[in-house]
């Protein structure tokens, strides 16, 4: 093997390993899992309850209308349909609301990327 190299080109390629070792080595930035779990637990539950609570309003009042008109059980039928179709529009509403969320944050993340 020759020694014609020349020292200054061993120590630039020497930094930029460094520089490459260190880019590699340095921690990411960790999204914990737990905190999305649990976001997503909340989001359940918030439309769960979406959806419990449309039913119950729409079944007090059919049984509200029952009493004070003394009839079968028509409105309180009719009025848990209603609930249950407001309970899903809501939830409908709020995981298009979520989309949007993930949506913006892909975009942010996606332009970090690219250096925007």
């Amino acid at each position: 093997m020759s020694d014609d190299k020349n020292p200054a080109d061993d120590q630039a390629r020497l930094a930029a390993l460094e520089a490459k070792l260190a880019e590699r080595r340095a921690p990411a930035e960790v999204k914990h899992h737990s905190e999305e779990h649990y976001s997503q637990a909340q989001l359940a539950w918030r439309m769960v309850i979406e959806l419990v609570a449309g039913l119950g309003i729409g079944f007090g009042i059919g049984y509200g209308l029952d009493n004070l008109f003394g009839t079968t059980p028509i409105f309180l039928v009719l009025f848990i349909f209603f609930g249950l179709a407001a309970g899903v529009k809501t939830m409908m509403r709020s995981a298009a609301e979520v989309q949007r969320k993930q949506l913006a944050q892909a975009s942010e993340q996606e332009d970090e990327q690219r250096g925007d």
